[in-house]
């Protein structure tokens, strides 16, 4: 039996200083994301960020957007001064390309899926705030996360898992339609649904490419959202 088509998964690159390889700036994803959604049975591509893009043209033949994660978002796009010292990778472009391609996914329905900064930017998008610096900021930390609510729409077999979590900022005022759906003992929010998107739309405030193939669930929320991308 021939394998079936994988769903294209458009996923926003982030600009890079330098890279090993390419000598000179890179735009980047991660590779272990990449690997994720190819094992999760879709096709990533990276995009160059350019502004003013016309993503109809950009997007045709793309299943769903991945926004994966990052560096911060300058405060001044929640309308807030910076207030800490901590808030690094401010690139006010990358924040104009990040929200105006979420902006357009939402207006057209695709299928979407948001990781650490990505949350955060959709957040923001939405009306949403963020908390600049954590008291007990959560890097290179493992949490686990309970899920209250769309256990289902995300294939979880379980209501908990291992989130590899690498952040320092959380959600604060949550936008329209920001709905929480999972929470880390500490009482933060991990996981949310995009309540009034046109299709599945979900986010996550951990980083599931780090330990997919430790934890099931990781992989089995990627699993869904190609799924919803190939319906």
């Amino acid at each position: 039996m021939p394998e079936p088509r994988r769903p294209r998964i458009a996923i926003l690159g982030r600009f890079a200083e330098g890279t090993s390889v390419t000598r000179y700036a890179g735009v980047v994803n991660a590779r272990r994301l990449l690997e994720l959604v190819w094992e999760a049975g879709g096709e990533p591509l990276t995009l160059l960020p350019v502004s003013g893009s016309d993503w109809s043209k950009r997007l045709k033949d793309i299943d769903g957007v991945l926004m994966p994660g990052g560096s911060d978002l300058n405060p001044e796009r929640y309308g807030e001064a910076p207030s800490s010292d901590h808030i690094y990778g401010v690139d006010d472009f990358q924040d104009e390309v990040d929200l105006d391609l979420v902006n357009y996914v939402f207006e057209n329905g695709i299928p979407l899926l948001t990781i650490c900064r990505g949350t955060q930017v959709t957040n923001v998008a939405l009306g949403g705030t963020l908390l600049q610096h954590m008291s007990e900021p959560h890097l290179n930390h493992l949490a686990t996360v309970q899920f209250s609510a769309n256990t289902q729409e995300l294939g979880l077999s379980r209501p908990n898992l291992e989130a590899s979590c690498y952040h320092h900022q959380i959600l604060k005022e949550l936008g329209r339609g920001v709905i929480p759906i999972a929470h880390a003992a500490e009482g933060h929010v991990e996981a949310v649904r995009y309540d009034t998107a046109k299709n599945w739309a979900f986010g996550l405030q951990w980083h599931p490419e780090d330990n997919y193939d430790q934890d099931a669930a990781q992989l089995e929320i990627l699993r869904a959202f190609i799924d919803a991308a190939r319906g």
